[in-house]
């Protein structure tokens, strides 16, 4: 978490420094306390595997870094970082290993979200409406531990893959008059098939502006998120979700 606070820093003055013009730098960082629930299943000539969920609550770190600009023809910029964790049990047969009773499994998930966005509404009567798209970066890795497989005297299986989906982005924004209080709402969303992916959140945050230049402050919000794969031709689906209260620190510039 220290690296990736780091790098956001970095990143907010290289971006300060190299254009006067930019009309507002965000940060913000803190802890997602997610609830997983769902199961992975596996089935091939009547092999069948399924990894259910334990519904453990984890807590997994969270960063993002919003970038406006004056220039109307280039899009805003928001990269968003955030890990998920999901403890699970398995039994059956999967496409690499068996599983003589129970194993426990291990899914964890780095995201990173690259999002080019535009403003349709910029606190126009304190309301602010951006569409965008999000390039979401997925690297997963997954452990079973008490498995058997073919070949070898391993009891232990991982495995790690990588993935970039494009999501439609859309958050709107509105300011309470009169208060540091700001209402907040985005959503990022695909389908295709019988494959849907999205991440919401809504948060309310407030913002201490007893200081001119770098203003701090806090957002408490709920995210869900989901991840259904099932895709005609391949033996493996996914249908999890991570849900949750979040909270953090922000800077505005």
């Amino acid at each position: 978490m220290k690296k990736i606070l780091t790098t956001l820093a970095c990143g907010i003055m290289f971006a300060a420094t190299a254009s006067a013009d930019f009309a507002r730098i965000e940060m913000g960082a803190g802890a997602w306390m997610q609830t997983p629930s769902g199961e992975i299943s596996y089935t091939n000539s009547g092999a069948t595997g399924k990894d259910t969920s334990l519904e453990k609550e984890e807590t997994q770190n969270y960063a993002w870094l919003l970038i406006k600009h004056p220039v109307p023809i280039i899009p805003n910029l928001r990269v968003e970082y955030v890990s998920l964790k999901n403890s699970g049990e398995a039994t059956g047969s999967f496409k690499d290993f068996t599983i003589p009773t129970k194993a426990s499994t291990t899914l964890e998930m780095t995201q990173f979200d690259v999002i080019p966005y535009y403003n349709i509404l910029d606190n126009t009567f304190w309301t602010t409406l951006d569409l965008g798209v999000d390039l979401k970066i997925m690297n997963t890795s997954y452990k079973a531990d008490g498995v058997t497989i073919v070949g070898s005297t391993d009891t232990s299986y991982s495995d790690t893959t990588s993935i970039v989906l494009p999501l439609l982005y859309v958050r709107s924004r509105v300011e309470i008059p009169a208060t540091n209080i700001g209402l907040e709402a985005d959503v990022k969303y695909i389908t295709t098939g019988s494959s849907t992916m999205y991440d919401v959140r809504a948060k309310v945050d407030y913002t201490l502006d007893f200081i001119p230049i770098v203003q701090p402050a806090l957002e408490v919000g709920y995210r869900v998120q989901k991840i259904q794969i099932d895709e005609d031709g391949t033996d493996a689906k996914m249908d999890l979700n991570f849900a949750g209260l979040y909270a953090g620190l922000m800077l505005r510039f």
